[in-house]
Order: C-alpha cells, then structure tokens, then sequence
C-alpha cells in the first residue's frame, strides 16, 4: 500500500511540474505556446517584409515621394547655389519641373526595390532578431539599415540610373547647370558638378527606410496592423516591450 501511495505521489509530482512549466511557458509569450527561438527570428523577418511591401505600395506610385512632405526629394543642397542663381534669372517653373522628376525617378525606382530588400532581411541571424524585438520601434529597421545600407546602395544604384535614364533627368538638370556654371566662368566662382544617380539613391534609400520604420512600429503597437499568424504570434508575445506591461 506505501508503494502505490509513493507512485501516486511521483505521478501528481511530475503532473504538477508539467503544469507549472505550461504556465511559464504561457507567460513568456503572453497566453500562447512558448515562441522558439526560430519562430521569433521569422516573426521578424516577416514584419520587414510586410513592412516594406507596404512601404514600396506607398512609394512606388505617382507622387509617392513628390506628395509627400516626409520624403519628398528637394534640390539637391550641395548646388542649392544653381537653384538660387536660376530663380533669379526667372527660371522658377524649369526649378518645378527638375524638383518633380527628382522624385519620379524616386519613386520608378522604389518599384524595383522590394527584392533588393528581402535578400538583405534573408541574412539576418536569430539572435540578431530576438535582440530587435526586444528593441525599439524602429529597431528592425534601424538595424537593416545600418547592417546593409552599402550592399544596398551599390545595388539600388543601377535602379535608380535606369529610372533617370528613363525619364531623362539630364534633360531638365543640365540647362540649369550649365546656365551656372557659364556665369561662374565669367565671374570666377566655384563650377557645380553634380552626381544626380548617387543623389537620388541616397535620398531614395532614406525615404524608403522612414516608411518602414513607420510600418514596423505598427505592427509592434497595433494588432490590426498584423495581418500573418506569425507576426500574431510573435508581436502578441511578451518579447514585445508593448506587451510586457
């Protein structure tokens, strides 16, 4: 009779721990099934992919970057003495036309750039994506962007080339220019000698990432904002700092 009354008690014993080891498995992901750690790593890449095909819809289109007062792509601020010198000569409307195909090469090139982003999310470790969770809003994108700003500059770079070439960008720069530059011979002052493709990729890029990062920081603070079981799972869970309350 003591050896079924000890057997019971290892049973209710290892029964017990189960319990209590379900329940603090529950607790770290706030009600659900304990997260592995992979789970989290996919969980994050997932909210950048969504985030960025959501930034790219906003972006890629007509007046996605010229409507926009956060992104919009202004005259380049190293030849704002171009702009200045043309608007007194009474070339404001030409100053218009060149600002807008600024950001039309922008936004033709923010087409093409979804793929060139999920190649550089793919190398993003597991520890590197439970440490971003844990982060900031913007984390996630903050470290993309400091991770991969290189590999996707030198690659956006050809995206954008084909995007001016496109619209012809030089067209509506180089009477401005070269109006500039032929009263700097006469005057002595310093020629502009301006890289359109390298300036419109670096504000492209910056444009591109500030819109992501606003799509991240909806998916961590808004449930309606994640549309996947995984980005659910993983922002629903106590790793979220907006959770951890």
């Amino acid at each position: 009779m003591k050896k079924i009354v000890v057997l019971l008690s290892v049973v209710v014993l290892f029964y017990s721990c189960d319990v209590l080891l379900d329940t603090l498995g529950s607790l770290d992901t706030g009600g659900t099934k304990q997260l592995t750690q992979a789970e989290v790593a996919a969980g994050l890449k997932e909210a950048l992919n969504v985030g960025i095909e959501n930034a790219v819809n906003v972006t890629g289109v007509t007046n996605g970057f010229y409507k926009n007062a956060e992104i919009m792509i202004p005259f380049p601020e190293e030849a704002i003495k171009v702009k200045e010198f043309c608007e007194k000569a009474g070339l404001k409307n030409q100053i218009t036309q060149f600002e807008e195909k600024l950001n039309r090469a922008a936004e033709d090139a923010a087409r093409g750039s979804k793929d060139i982003f999920v190649e550089a999310i793919r190398a993003m470790t597991i520890s590197d994506a439970i440490t971003i969770l844990k982060g900031g809003d913007d984390a996630a994108t903050q470290y993309l962007k400091k991770t991969t700003s290189s590999k996707l500059y030198a690659k956006f770079l050809p995206v954008v080339t084909s995007a001016t070439d496109k619209i012809m960008l030089a067209k509506y720069w180089t009477p401005l220019v070269d109006k500039y530059n032929a009263a700097m011979t006469l005057t002595g002052g310093a020629k502009v000698n301006t890289d359109l493709n390298a300036y419109v990729t670096n504000k492209a890029l910056d444009g591109l990432f500030i819109m992501v990062a606003k799509e991240e920081k909806k998916i961590r603070i808004d449930p309606v904002a994640r549309v996947t079981d995984i980005l659910k799972q993983v922002f629903g869970s106590t790793l979220n700092p907006h959770n951890a309350n």
